[in-house]
């Protein structure tokens, strides 16, 4: 008898851990369960939260903070190859265009590597049209050194914008259209070459804002689209 009692407490202590255990277990369901219903979800941010950006349509950038926006792109040159007679003249007509403007505007200077596809594609046109093994070869091997040059973002090259801004009313757009086409004009009868950017190239100018080395390693598709697995 005494050699089934010591059993029989094991049992029975096995039994009531078991209880606990469930007990414990239940009443930490119910707190996490609680908690859950409790703690307010938090909401999911887009990228258009960290780079304000609420809409860009046509030639116009909407922010969230109440802006409509519109770039003007202007081509750099060679500054040393005018004279410095040219010079003068250059700075005068630039004084005399700005200071005709009364509205406020940025001046934007982007760095990106430097677009190497005009020449690869002039290179992979000689490749084809030589029969010469040799030439073949060092066409190639001069593809693969620029290749990995602007994609290190070793050579980059400077774009330059101007940025013009109007608060959003019902005759924002038209009045910042009117000033975007005036500004450009000014620049070009200066002797520049500007123009308003457009939908993808503002796109594109986001994107080197925020990540410079993106905008030369592949092309901003700004098309909606739908991505379809084909069946093997």
């Amino acid at each position: 008898m005494r050699e089934l009692i010591f059993p029989l407490v094991m049992i029975v202590l096995c039994i009531v851990a078991v209880i606990l255990m469930l007990i414990y277990l239940k009443r930490s369901a119910k707190k996490s369960e609680n908690s859950q219903k409790i703690s307010p979800e938090v909401p999911q941010k887009t990228a258009q939260d960290f780079v304000n950006v609420r809409d860009i349509n046509d030639i116009f950038l909407y922010n969230r903070s109440g802006y409509v926006i519109s770039y003007i792109k202007v081509q750099s040159f060679e500054k040393d190859l005018l004279s410095k007679n040219e010079e003068k003249l250059l700075t005068k007509k630039l004084t005399a265009a700005f200071s005709e403007l009364e509205e406020d505007f940025k001046f934007l200077a982007v760095s990106r590597p430097v677009d190497i596809t005009p020449l690869v594609l002039e290179y992979t046109e000689m490749i084809k049209n030589t029969n010469n093994l040799i030439r073949k070869e060092v066409l190639r091997n001069e593809i693969s050194v620029i290749s990995d040059f602007s994609l290190s973002g070793e050579v980059v090259q400077r774009e330059f914008y101007y940025m013009l801004w109007e608060k959003q009313t019902e005759d924002a757009e038209t009045d910042l259209r009117k000033r975007a086409k005036d500004f450009s004009e000014k620049l070009n009868a200066c002797g520049l070459k500007a123009e308003v950017i457009k939908k993808p190239e503002i796109i594109r100018l986001c994107n080197l804002i925020n990540n410079p080395a993106f905008a030369a390693i592949e092309d901003t598709r700004t098309e909606a689209v739908i991505p379809i697995l084909d069946e093997y």
